[in-house]
């Protein structure tokens, strides 16, 4: 059997392991310059990251809750197509009423970035 000390190791340590991060990653999109500028000003804040923290973002899967077309947009445009997928945060009180019609919103989204954010993406990660 073979163990991987956690402690010491780096998400290209770990190639299966799929961190799905709700709400739209928090802040990780947001402060991806912020975390980056850290990194190269601060030693101290490198941790076992040989490269910058963001060049590790497009590992992590989040969901479309931000409920804004703009949001939804930087979410691809930050962590990648493929890692994006449909969020409704159901039965919450907070949820996307039309998790569809939100991915739709965004002009910029053909057919294909559409159907991959509704479903293609979740359908891919889970092997199905």
């Amino acid at each position: 059997m073979h163990y991987l000390d956690l402690s010491t190791a780096c998400l290209s340590d770990i190639p299966i392991l799929k961190i799905f991060a709700m709400h739209g990653g928090g802040y990780l999109g947001a402060y991806s310059g912020r975390i980056d500028h850290a990194w190269g000003a601060r030693s101290d804040t490198h941790a076992n990251l040989p490269k910058p923290p963001t060049s590790y973002l497009k590992k992590v899967y989040v969901d479309t809750v931000v409920f804004t077309p703009g949001q939804l947009k930087a979410l691809v445009d930050t962590f990648g197509l493929d890692h994006v997928i449909m969020g409704t945060d159901y039965p919450f009180d907070m949820l996307e009423h039309d998790p569809i019609g939100h991915v739709a919103s965004v002009d910029s989204f053909d057919d294909k970035t559409r159907a991959a954010l509704v479903g293609g993406n979740a359908k891919k990660m889970l092997g199905m």
